[in-house]
């Protein structure tokens, strides 16, 4: 049961494991889901407090409307008992007698009436609400506890104003919202007004806050599907690239499994031709040797020795050979003294084989080397002094090798005919080139380095530069003179 559990845990942190191409589409996808969620937010909530402003002046501007009615329609009745009022004194029971019917008769719309209350608190008129009349309503609130009577006497003692609460429609009986707004007759401590329901407006205010919300939501959705078609093209362009990129990554595989095949066949092929050509030919030369020798030995030639002699000396060259073909293989005095002695060896070979002038310059590193570094500058010196010696018909090679900040640079460089299909100032890639300076350019590519050919009629300069991350640190005992 216990390795049962341990191998579904394992196949299930197996598939939860990021590939690269998991990593690489969540690095393109995720910033751009985080950038659209925050776009969405941010038009969201820009767009609700600007309708929330909107709705808000929208919703004053209404109720200002229905203020400015409300305070015409009190106008209009203070106009029908004016005369009647301004003549009566204090405690005229008949001009207020008229002055209630007047106002009882003044009715607008379906729920409009005026409406008289006292000082005292007790009402003298309501037409739609005859239930009012006569009874006393000091401390009365509505469902909301908003003071009604005392804060309508209120404000009519101090002149009039507006008062908003809660108050059940004649017509239908349902609570509604109600804007008042009252003026108080001093002489006759009365107070009169008159109110509107505002439904429509708080209706209205409530359709555009829907319609907001509606947009609002439409905006989300919107944004969500332009992200989803984002992801959509960014998930088939990664698809497509990455099919590209591995067809180019199988041809370019393909490619270099070739070039890897062809330079294995080419240094076999060459040690062969140097096993042959020298090695072979030196060993027969000692067994000619060896076997007159013999002969004369039998015979009692005295020439015997000299025939031993020549054996012996020929197989001194066949071990001289020998070496020569190892050290071209993998030079010892490379691992033994430094990539400097090991340059300095090659460049001596090279100018007693071919009769080039030589020029070599070194400058001591502050740091050393490692070991594929060492191997891949050696490896480039090597191949750019080959083409030299087959290609270039120089008489003259300069070799220098020297460290800086930034790395190791090696830079070879000589007086020859140049490169054709190379023309002055262009930089060398693995693309360009034959076999030897494809090796070149894929060795510094391994380093993270850099490879600068530049080659003109007059001569071709090679340049290797191994970054400051193949330098040992400069507390190393062994420090390499180059």
């Amino acid at each position: 049961m216990t390795a049962l559990a341990a191998r579904t845990v394992g196949r299930l942190a197996q598939s939860l494991s990021l590939t690269y191409r998991k990593k690489v589409f969540l690095l393109a996808t995720l910033p751009l889901v985080a950038a659209v969620t925050l776009i969405a937010f941010v038009v969201s909530y820009q767009s609700r407090q600007l309708a929330d402003r909107e709705i808000a002046a929208l919703e004053v501007q209404l109720i200002e409307a229905k203020r400015e009615e409300l305070k015409n329609y009190l106008s209009i009745a203070r106009t029908a008992f004016v005369n009647i009022y301004g003549r009566a004194g204090p405690d005229d029971a008949r001009a207020k007698l008229e002055v209630t019917r007047i106002l009882s008769s003044m009715l607008y719309g379906p729920d409009g009436y005026f409406f008289v209350f006292d000082y005292d608190g007790n009402n003298l008129v309501a037409p739609r609400q005859t239930h009012l009349i006569n009874r006393n309503w000091l401390g009365l609130t509505d469902a909301r506890g908003t003071p009604i009577t005392d804060e309508l006497i209120r404000i009519a003692r101090a002149g009039g104003g507006y008062h908003t609460f809660d108050w059940p429609k004649p017509t239908t009986g349902e609570t509604g919202r109600m804007i008042v707004y009252v003026n108080g007759l001093q002489d006759w401590r009365w107070v009169v007004g008159t109110g509107i329901f505002i439904d429509e407006v708080l209706d209205t205010v409530a359709s555009a806050r829907a319609e907001v919300e509606a947009r609002a939501r439409q905006t989300t959705f919107y944004i969500a599907g332009i992200a989803i078609v984002a992801l959509l093209v960014v998930f088939l362009s990664g698809l497509l690239l990455n099919m590209r990129e591995r067809r180019l990554a199988d041809g370019k595989l393909k490619d270099l499994t070739q070039r890897v095949i062809d330079t294995q066949e080419e240094e076999r092929g060459r040690v062969a031709r140097e096993l042959h050509d020298s090695i072979s030919q030196i060993l027969v030369g000692v067994r000619y040797a060896l076997e007159l020798a013999r002969r004369r030995l039998l015979l009692n030639d005295t020439r015997a020795g000299e025939s031993l002699d020549k054996g012996i000396a020929s197989l001194s060259g066949a071990i001289q050979e020998v070496r020569r073909i190892s050290r071209d293989l993998r030079p010892g005095v490379l691992d033994d003294l430094g990539l400097g002695p090991a340059l300095k060896t090659l460049t001596d070979d090279f100018r007693t084989r071919t009769g080039i002038e030589v020029q070599f310059e070194t400058v001591v590193f502050r740091n050393r080397l490692d070991q594929e570094a060492k191997i891949a500058l050696y490896r480039i010196a090597q191949e750019a002094l080959t083409n030299i010696e087959r290609h270039a018909k120089a008489s003259k090679v300069t070799l220098s090798i020297r460290g800086d900040r930034n790395g190791a640079i090696l830079r070879i460089s000589d007086n020859g005919r140049g490169m054709e299909g190379l023309p002055g100032n262009r930089h060398q890639s693995a693309a360009g080139g034959g076999l030897g300076l494809r090796n070149m350019s894929e060795r510094m590519e391994q380093l993270g380095g850099r490879l600068r050919i530049m080659s003109t009629e007059a001569g071709t300069v090679i340049t290797a530069q191994v970054p400051l991350s193949h330098m040992l640190p400069p507390e190393s005992r062994n420090r390499e003179s180059a």
